[in-house]
């Protein structure tokens, strides 16, 4: 299994970006997936998560109401919608994927994950 995160780039304070993480080699609704960032000099943190039936998700409060983490499964591809940005959340996104066989659960730990995309790097300007 293999995970492409792209999308980010340079936006400006209050502006958006959709990340992209494409699947290939397996089916996108197999895993519950999730986004991670890493901030220079951070450590990884957890940002959203999905269920494998896409029915539950779950955000960490500073993204609360701004970031949508969503899956478009003909295109086996997992999103976060970012609105609002704000300098602090620079950093470098990553998609990942856990092998999972329950449809409800999300999972907001780095360890649980068992694939994970590349990281494309979002930079905010003041």
């Amino acid at each position: 299994v293999q995970l492409q995160a792209c999308g980010g780039g340079l936006v400006q304070a209050g502006g958006s970006l959709r990340l992209s993480c494409v699947v290939s080699g397996s089916t996108a609704r197999n895993y519950p997936m999730g986004w991670f960032r890493q901030a220079a000099g951070k450590e990884r943190e957890f940002v959203a998560a999905i269920s494998r039936n896409d029915l539950n998700t779950d955000y960490v409060d500073f993204v609360k109401g701004r970031f949508t983490i969503s899956r478009d499964n003909a295109k086996n591809t997992l999103y976060l919608q970012m609105n609002g940005l704000q300098p602090e959340d620079t950093a470098v996104y990553f998609c990942a994927a856990k092998i999972a066989t329950s449809w409800e659960r999300w999972f907001k730990y780095s360890h649980q994950y068992d694939y994970w995309g590349q990281g494309t790097l979002v930079t905010v300007s003041s």
